[in-house]
């Protein structure tokens, strides 16, 4: 077993981290002790000391928010990188996001959560209250809430209490909707939508002022009453307005079933959508009755053949070859459906080297687009030689420290040794210190 020494106050802050996260992995990986009380006993420690992690945790990732540094890594947003890089579900990264952009803001959320005082989930609860308040009503709300904590009220029920505190706050200054998501002073747009019990969907959100124009701009026309019958209000009408633009209008909407032949001539092998749904074969030919049916030739080792002749733009039979092929964003880790993505020359348009060939031609999202074309030295191109298909990985900026194959930065400075070595950990110099074995 190997121990670590380390100056409590003389240590930087990414030693600390360093020692800490070797700590975690011993720690994950020894045998859970048998006696049910000591496992309780020091599961409310670990819980308690996981918390203050979480407090060191939301403050490192507020500088990286504010610092914009995630677009120098290829990622569009704080959010997204939280969810590739860190493995956090959506939900989850926007909870840690909205703690690190509300933490300055709650001083004494912030002291009493970094000391211990305070558990993660109170915080959280409190941070998701406050976000769309001004400096004055946060302070005001935040007294109230902690208030209600040291109750010992529930996080459900603090929750419940700060969705009220935003009700009485828009009815005092006369605003039809607690949103006030104005006030965060976001440049960027957001929608929210969760599905109901019944089926139907729920959506709210925010458009800054030039995506607002958009939409005032395609909707507002569409959204004029039908008549001098049309009883339904601006808000159904605006409905109505919405789902005839995402149907196309009086385009019918195109669904692409992906099948063999033989599927189609009695086989069993099922289709698939472009999202790699399964499509039972007998559904598929049933489908196929009033479909339009359009041939896929492929080449040796089932690469597609080309579609189109050396021209910048993609034609629209070549679009859905690669729909075929990228059911995401071709940058790995991107979850933006292919659907909604861009037609990407593999080697650059603008250098003359890639042809608008279906072989030289992926679909990536509009931000990993635009991303690719400034950073090229940021992108790493790879093709699979069985299917064709090309995968785009992100570098690390070049003035960052090489990263390991998890694509984080190697932990160890040299004073610590490796875990499990044996070996005595060695201090840079003697000196009066705490220890932690």
């Amino acid at each position: 077993m190997s121990s670590i020494t380390v100056d409590l106050g003389g240590a930087s802050t990414g030693e600390m981290v360093d020692v800490l996260s070797v700590i975690a992995s011993e720690l994950a990986q020894r045998a859970v002790p048998d006696s049910a009380g000591l496992c309780k006993e020091l599961s409310e420690t670990l819980a308690a000391a996981t918390d203050q992690l979480e407090a060191a945790l939301a403050g490192m990732v507020g500088v990286v928010d504010r610092a914009g540094e995630v677009k120098r890594w290829g990622y569009p947003s704080t959010q997204a990188w939280l969810r590739h890089q860190l493995g956090m579900r959506d939900s989850r990264a926007k909870e840690r996001l909205t703690l690190a952009r509300q933490r300055d803001r709650l001083a004494e959320v912030t002291e009493r959560w970094a000391v211990g005082d305070l558990s993660f989930g109170y915080a959280a609860t409190i941070a998701g209250a406050v976000a769309r308040l001004d400096d004055e009503d946060c302070q005001a709300a935040e007294e109230i809430l902690l208030g209600l904590a040291d109750q010992d009220c529930s996080a459900g029920k603090v929750a419940a209490f700060g969705k009220r505190i935003r009700d009485v706050i828009a009815e005092r200054d006369g605003i039809e909707t607690p949103d006030g998501d104005v006030k965060r002073g976001y440049e960027r747009s957001w929608i929210d939508s969760t599905r109901s019990l019944d089926g139907g969907r729920y959506v709210k959100g925010w458009l800054n002022a030039e995506d607002a124009a958009i939409w005032d701009g395609t909707l507002a026309p569409l959204a004029k009453p039908a008549g001098a019958d049309d009883r339904r209000d601006l808000s159904e009408r605006t409905a109505a307005a919405l789902t005839s633009v995402l149907a196309g209008g009086h385009k019918a909407t195109r669904v692409t079933v992906i099948c063999d032949l033989d599927t189609l001539t009695g086989g069993t092998t099922p289709a698939r959508l472009t999202d790699g749904t399964p499509i039972p074969a007998e559904q598929v030919r049933r489908i196929a009755l009033n479909a339009g049916l359009s041939p896929l030739l492929l080449g040796p080792g089932q690469h597609p053949l080309y579609l189109g002749h050396t021209v910048r733009i993609a034609t629209g039979a070549q679009r859905r070859v690669l729909q075929t092929m990228y059911p995401t964003c071709a940058v790995q880790g991107c979850e933006v459906p292919g659907t909604l993505c861009e037609v990407d020359h593999v080697h650059g348009w603008a250098l003359g080297r890639s042809p608008t060939d279906i072989d030289q031609l992926v679909l990536t999202c509009g931000w990993h687009n635009r991303f690719k074309h400034s950073h090229p030295d940021q992108i790493q191109i790879d093709r699979d030689p069985v299917n064709g298909r090309y995968t785009y990985r992100l570098r690390p900026p070049p003035d960052r420290r090489p990263v390991t194959a998890i694509g984080r930065p190697p932990p160890w400075p040299r004073e610590f040794p490796q875990r499990r070595t044996g070996e005595p950990a060695q201090p840079r110099a003697p000196r009066p210190t705490q220890t932690a074995a």
